[in-house]
Formats: C-alpha cells, sequence, structure tokens
C-alpha cells in the first residue's frame, strides 16, 4: 500500500484537504489526534508528562491544559524538546501501527512536523505538502483561533520555514485560491496517487497543484 504523509505549516488547511481525501474513501491517520489519544486522562503518555514537568499542566478536571502547555512551548525551547521527547515516539508507534492495519490503494498520514522530523518521514513512500502563504497562516491562526499577532507569530517561528518543508515535498498543493480549486486539486491528487499505486515500479515525478491556468 503506498503511504502518503500529508505536511504542512499550522492554519495552512491540512484537516480541509484530510477530510476530502476521506470522503473519497482513502484511510486517515493524523498524528495530532494520536497525540490526543496519548495525552487523554489515564494514558501513558500523560503519565510521563505529570512526572516530567508536574501537575501544573493539569487542568482543574485533570486533564491536559493543552493551551497553557502551548503557552509555555512557544516561549521555552527547552521545554519543548523535553516535551517532544516524550510524546514523538508515542505517537511514532501509532503512526505505524495505523499504517500498517489500512487497507486500499493508498493511505495519508497526517503529519504536521515531518519536515522536522526524519523518523517520520521513514514512515511514508512519499510526502505531499500544503502550501500557503504565510500571512495566510496568520490571518486564520488570529481569526480562528484568536490568538494575538505576536502569538500567531511564535508559532509560526516553532515550525519548520516554508522553504524546508517545500524541500521536503514530492508533490506540493497549494492552498492560495478558493475552496473549490482545493477540492478539484485534492481529486487530481487522488486519481494520481491511484495510478502510482497500481505502477509502484514506474517513475512518477512530483507534481505541483492546482496547475497554472486552472
Amino acid at each position: 500500500m503506498l503511504k502518503v504523509g500529508l505536511t504542512g505549516g499550522i492554519a495552512s488547511g491540512k484537516s480541509t484537504v484530510a477530510k476530502e481525501f476521506a470522503r473519497l474513501g482513502v484511510p486517515i491517520v493524523d498524528a495530532d489526534l494520536l497525540a490526543r489519544e496519548c495525552t487523554a486522562p489515564g494514558s501513558p503518555g500523560l503519565k510521563q508528562l505529570v512526572t516530567a514537568l508536574g501537575e501544573q499542566i493539569l487542568d482543574s478536571q485533570g486533564q491536559l491544559d493543552r493551551k497553557g502547555l502551548r503557552r509555555r512551548l512557544i516561549v521555552d525551547s527547552a521545554l519543548r524538546k523535553r516535551v517532544e521527547s516524550i510524546l514523538h515516539p508515542l505517537v511514532i508507534q501509532g503512526l505505524k501501527a495505523r499504517l500498517d492495519a489500512f487497507k486500499g490503494p493508498y493511505a495519508i498520514a497526517v503529519i504536521p512536523l515531518l519536515a522536522e522530523n526524519p523518523q517520520v518521514r521513514e514512515l511514508v513512500d512519499r510526502v505531499l505538502v500544503l502550501d500557503c502563504p504565510e500571512s495566510t497562516q496568520l490571518a486564520r491562526l488570529m481569526s480562528r483561533d484568536g490568538e494575538t499577532a505576536e502569538s500567531a507569530k511564535a508559532m509560526l517561528a516553532m515550525q519548520a520555514q516554508r522553504s524546508r518543508r517545500l524541500a521536503a515535498g514530492d508533490d506540493i498543493l497549494s492552498n492560495s485560491s478558493g475552496i473549490t480549486q482545493l477540492y478539484d486539486a485534492v481529486h487530481e491528487l487522488h486519481v494520481f496517487y491511484l495510478d502510482i499505486a497500481k505502477h509502484p515500479t514506474l517513475p512518477h515525478p512530483g507534481i505541483r497543484l492546482p496547475l497554472m491556468g486552472k
């Protein structure tokens, strides 16, 4: 089975693209959702985080205070690396297990930090980068999540630079036009990946969608 890693910066539209692939019948696994499972109440991941960081990372209901922890991670790179050292192995294990269990011509793994993590890159055969201007990401973070301009910029700075993500991609999907163009491009990619899955030994140069002029 062909395994495609879908990556992109925060607020680039990964969930929207993944939902459209899922609507076409493609199996999807999302690293962010796995991370939430790994830090659910009673989970080994949450227990490890509490042991490492203390109970102040929990809210009044004993659940992980995600927003509070995220604010700390933005300003403390050492803490961020410590959290990643706990959660990344659990998420990678979950990604591998889900991908190995899927059936079908190909599957999509939504992995925001794919460009930053060589271990994750080894899980997939091909990388699809969802690209959009940083100005668009900032606007979405402020309107969607209520972030300030300062906090939104700090969140972008935590991730790989746009140029690094693009360099890591086999295929590029631009999300700088309307939703109709985005869905049309997903459908083109669906046909493209089905063809790769059907003819895995043939060369398949990367493509960039939407194509100019469409």
